[in-house]
């Protein structure tokens, strides 16, 4: 259980510490395929604060990880997505392990 990582693109190797800011791009898709959110469509890059609990467990843990400009797939178990909530009225079900690709665009 956790959060795993498949680096699809290298980043430059400069990691992000507890604290710091970071702007993403991401499309979260179920394990069956089906696409629930993604920045990129939207053509919003998203921003949140590493460490500080604004995002589901394996994006703080995950992206913390990555470097400025990786590309990986972040395959995150429900105890580290959303657990037993179901959220969006059903478009992510209870215990759903979620599959998200995530570009770190920048480190504020």
């Amino acid at each position: 259980m956790g959060v795993t990582i498949e680096v699809q693109t290298p980043g430059n190797g400069v990691k992000p510490n507890p604290g710091d800011k970071v702007t993403v791009h991401y499309t979260g898709k179920l394990t069956n395929g089906k696409v629930f959110d993604s920045s990129v469509t939207k053509n919003k890059p998203f921003v949140f604060t590493i460490g500080m609990g604004q995002v589901i467990r394996g994006w703080d843990e995950g992206v913390a990880q990555m470097s400025i400009g990786e590309k990986s797939l972040l395959t995150c178990s429900p105890d580290f997505a959303y657990g037993g909530q179901d959220v969006g009225g059903g478009l992510i079900p209870a215990n759903s392990t979620l599959v998200f690709e995530v570009e770190l665009l920048k480190i504020n």
